[in-house]
């Protein structure tokens, strides 16, 4: 299979520092990190504490979870038979950065490390290109640096950005992953500073987590009516842990709103249901769980059998067994798309020969 979502992490803070220059590593001794999401660090919901992983997933060895890649590849890519995995970094980053050029340096030296620590000793992995977005003339700096690299398979930006990710100050970063062959992956949570829902900071981490897929529609909603898929027609965007069962009605609600109002919005001259179906993929986890499990298969074919990647969200405590999901309704056909042809077509991964099996997935 392809897993869409692998979150590595350092074992210390300090793993950055052979990759930060002398100015920029002795910048965050002296001051720190100071992100635009002022409470970030202090945040006291049980998934940053300890690291948003289960249990098992500490290494023997010491470290955090996700710090170990020979404890990755024992628990995680040997098992569940992982073609490829793709690594998502949510920290340390440089994403969210006041300082931009620390952002700058703080995401060069996040690529970095992928490379280092991560894609060159195991093949299997490939990696985010971490992008200080708030700062588009930088960020596409830093794919230009990295272009050409095949180790890196996307650009990984957040949604809950400083404006929303559909204007147009953004719009070079999005020429660049044209340009470059590369889509951008967007992965639930952010730091633009504004309350995690439409109504305010809730008072569960529960009404948090659920938060990511509101975001995502937001999201959504920008890209198609500030006209970013008709501008850049082969622009790829994969929405990443923000669930995908609320695609279908967005989308209907969406050319609802287009048809009755096509007249505000003339650069839009097709429904944003075409977008999502040429433009858009979304990851699986965390796995919707109807009560009636054929549901799930009703989602998938209104959202568009090709339009949705499987990920785990490894090592983190919602993580998605690959060999629990999907369980009814669902041929060999339609399971090997959801576990490896539609990566492989969105990333253009090799295809691998099917294995004695038949099927390339977990078994």
């Amino acid at each position: 299979m392809v897993d869409c979502d692998i979150h590595p992490i350092t074992r210390t803070p300090k793993d950055l520092h052979p990759y930060l220059p002398t100015r920029w590593r002795r910048h965050l001794e002296t001051y720190g990190s100071f992100q635009r999401n002022p409470f970030f660090a202090n945040t006291a919901y049980p998934r940053y504490a300890p690291a948003l992983s289960r249990r098992d997933a500490w290494p023997p060895g010491g470290g955090t979870p996700g710090s170990d890649l020979d404890f990755m590849r024992e628990q995680h890519l040997e098992p569940n038979n992982v073609l490829v995995g793709l690594l998502q970094v949510l920290a340390p980053s440089g994403i969210a950065q006041r300082n931009v050029d620390f952002g700058a340096a703080m995401c060069r030296a996040v690529n970095e490390w992928q490379l280092v620590s991560w894609t060159t000793p195991e093949p299997r992995l490939r990696a985010c290109l971490t992008i200080p977005q708030e700062d588009p003339a930088q960020a596409v700096a830093e794919i230009e640096h990295w272009a050409g690299d095949p180790a890196f398979a996307q650009i990984a930006m957040a949604p809950r950005a400083f404006n929303p990710l559909g204007q147009r100050r953004y719009w070079p970063i999005y020429e660049a992953a044209v340009a470059h062959g590369l889509p951008i992956g967007l992965h639930g949570s952010g730091y633009g500073g504004y309350p995690d829902t439409g109504s305010g900071n809730p008072s569960y981490y529960a009404e948090d987590h659920h938060s990511n897929a509101m975001s995502m529609q937001a999201l959504v909603t920008s890209l198609m009516f500030e006209g970013v898929f008709e501008r850049f027609p082969d622009l790829k965007v994969v929405l990443i842990e923000g669930g995908f069962a609320w695609a279908p009605s967005l989308a209907w609600r969406l050319d609802k709103l287009w048809a009755r109002m096509a007249d505000e919005v003339p650069h839009v001259p097709e429904p944003p249901s075409a977008y999502l179906r040429r433009n858009l993929w979304i990851t699986s986890q965390p796995m919707e769980e109807p009560q009636k499990p054929r549901h799930l298969r009703d989602v998938i074919g209104w959202m568009g059998e090709d339009r949705l990647l499987f990920s785990t969200d490894y090592p983190h405590w919602d993580y998605d067994d690959p060999t629990q999901v999907f369980k009814v309704g669902f041929d060999d056909e339609l399971l090997d798309k959801l576990f490896l042809g539609n990566a492989c077509a969105v990333y253009g991964f090799t295809l691998p020969e099917p294995a004695a099996s038949g099927s390339p997935r977990a078994s």
